[in-house]
């Protein structure tokens, strides 16, 4: 009754091919829905980036009583630490031991560990009161492509700080994104404001301190990335966690800012003073974008997120055209063509050509994990 040695490897071969269709066959709901995730991810960055600056700059040149802008930094970090704390929370399954415990443990503890992101938290906190300064002094369009020079700040701190090296066509990209930031501040400058954004809001935006604002910004936002990418690969605490830590000292160096710089004003008028729906939608994006980019970031790769950036800046253009009346010359075009078509060659892989099927895969994106930018509490990836 002993099957022959040829028909035995026959029905193997056989067996073989049949259990690799099964897999294949029940593989394939799952590349679909990878492949779905990932653009749903693309069309959550494109959004969260164009619509946070978009609705700050619509904020803050709407006529009326104008909020402060330190105090929607100060509720954002709330916001955030609250959600941080209720995601840990579900973690913990709804148990308030556990939960109290991990915190005790965790924050203070080792508060050495903590302690670490007090630098990069108090980075966050000026970037993100130099954002409303930038956004209220600049076009929206203008600010959007100009803030991509943190791409440039944070390569370079990547190559002195975590000694990356980077290909040929990034440092080329990086010059080509230098370039086109250039021509459009040129545009900025002879342009006069390169389109005013509302009527009777002109008289108020000075270019030169929104130009400052934004590469203070860039330079803080690069050092503070690789930064945090350092505690990150050196310690083993989860997004919620480190989010939750920053949030803490966010708030603190937040409410410092805020006593510093507009204590007495906000003392006689009140912290909510100048909110609107408008307002709370802002503060609600600035809390929640960076956290929800965390998220489905992972679902994206390089060169989708690059082309997320790109097209926000597009998104963003046309909503100025449409909301402030920006008016788009050939010289603005130029540059901005420029800085788009760097980002999205920055973003490819090494040594990769351009993205097909295969560099889409959810394998390739597996590979290639992103500390710097998914775990940045704004992001814009503004953070």
């Amino acid at each position: 009754g002993a099957v022959p040695r040829s028909g035995a490897a026959t029905c193997a071969r056989g067996s073989r091919r049949l259990g690799s269709g099964r897999r294949s066959a029940a593989s394939a709901p799952g590349a679909r829905a990878h492949r779905r995730l990932k653009y749903i991810s693309l069309a959550v960055l494109v959004v969260q980036n164009a619509s946070l600056i978009l609705s700050i700059r619509y904020a803050r040149t709407l006529p009326g009583d104008r909020f402060f802008a330190t105090t929607a930094v100060v509720m954002a970090e709330i916001l955030k630490g609250v959600t941080c704390l209720l995601l840990i929370f579900i973690q913990k399954r709804g148990n308030v031991k556990h939960f109290v415990l991990f915190l005790y443990e965790a924050v203070l503890v080792q508060y050495v560990d903590t302690l670490k992101l007090a630098v990069p938290s108090l980075i966050y906190t000026l970037q993100n009161n130099l954002q409303y300064v930038a956004i209220s002094n600049l076009p929206a369009a203008t600010f959007q492509v100009t803030y991509q020079l943190k791409i440039l700040t944070t390569a370079l701190f990547s190559v002195l700080m975590l000694r990356k090296s980077l290909s040929r066509l990034q440092w080329a990209s990086l010059l080509l994104l230098f370039t086109g930031v250039a021509i459009v501040q040129a545009q900025q400058a002879g342009a006069g404001g390169g389109g005013a954004a509302a009527p009777g809001r002109s008289a108020d935006q000075n270019p030169v301190a929104g130009l400052a604002a934004v590469v203070v910004s860039c330079l803080s936002s690069g050092f503070a990335g690789v930064y945090f990418e350092k505690i990150l690969k050196g310690s083993a605490g989860s997004v919620w966690l480190r989010n939750l830590q920053l949030g803490l000292f966010g708030t603190l160096l937040g409410l410092a800012g805020l006593w510093w710089a507009e204590g007495p004003a906000v003392a006689q008028r009140g912290f909510f003073f100048g909110y609107t729906p408008v307002v709370w939608g802002v503060i609600l994006n600035q809390a929640f974008g960076g956290l929800l980019v965390a998220v489905v970031v992972k679902y994206a790769d390089n060169i989708l997120k690059g082309f997320a950036t790109s097209f926000s800046i597009v998104v963003s253009t046309v909503a100025s055209v449409r909301l402030f009346g920006f008016r788009v010359d050939p010289l603005f075009a130029l540059g901005a063509g420029l800085v788009i078509g760097a980002v999205y060659l920055y973003s490819l892989p090494k040594g990769a050509a351009p993205p097909g099927p295969a560099s889409a895969s959810p394998s390739a994106a597996a590979r290639r994990p992103d500390l710097t930018e998914p775990f940045l509490p704004k992001s814009v990836l503004v953070k």
